[in-house]
């Protein structure tokens, strides 16, 4: 194996954010609160769904039944709003073809997790680590470390690719290389102001970039 790159799922393989939407807002009025807007939805994504749904409810709400209703709700939703961000499928089928290891690590909700990837990438990944409760989520870098183990990669060998300030300080924690895409849900200042130094465009810069660090290209 010539090397591993671990990618975050949300803003960073798949533009899911209409979805997960969908589903909060109707577990929020469900619960008699209001539902957000898609801007208040993609800010408050990127540190589970606990934290997302914290962020949308306000003080003194039972997070507990909230998180577990939208948990449940996610994970039986269909993805019709779900798609891949543009190159990215190829991008995966090539890196696959050159013998390097592919991972998604999220802190999406393990069972919604398996489920999207599946369906929009069918087996390309090798391992898929979500929240499970097995780990804790991004950015401590227990999740990022036992996908490369399951890989048999170390660290040093595995490049994180994502697009927000926790995907920044997962890859540091984890000691891995990082680099992060500039279609998702963060801005480059905002991702600049949590470390990061190298950035991607598109699908093609990623992987331009990717053969650099992994293959010496």
């Amino acid at each position: 194996m010539k090397g591993a790159v671990l990618f975050d799922l949300d803003g960073t393989l798949l533009d899911t954010v209409p979805d997960i939407r969908l589903s909060l807002n109707e577990t929020l009025a469900k619960f008699g609160h209001r539902g957000l807007t898609l801007d208040e939805t993609r800010a408050f994504v990127g540190n589970g769904a606990r934290k997302l749904v914290e962020r949308a409810l306000p003080a003194g709400s039972d997070v507990d039944a909230v998180c577990a209703d939208f948990r449940a709700r996610y994970a039986a939703s269909a993805n019709m709003l779900t798609r891949p961000y543009e190159g990215i499928p190829a991008l995966i089928s090539s890196l696959k073809a050159r013998g390097i290891g592919c991972a998604v690590v999220t802190n999406k909700p393990a069972e919604a997790a398996l489920a999207t990837v599946e369906k929009f990438f069918g087996g390309l990944f090798d391992v898929v680590c979500g929240d499970s409760g097995a780990f804790p989520v991004k950015p401590d870098p227990a999740p990022a470390l036992f996908a490369a183990q399951k890989m048999g990669a170390r660290a040093e060998q595995c490049v994180f690719v994502g697009d927000g300030e926790t995907d920044v300080e997962t890859a540091r924690n984890a000691g891995m290389g990082g680099v992060f895409v500039l279609w998702g849900y963060r801005t480059r200042e905002q991702l600049a102001a949590a470390g990061a130094t190298r950035f991607a465009r598109d699908a093609a810069e990623l992987s331009a970039i990717l053969s650099r660090l992994l293959c010496g290209e």
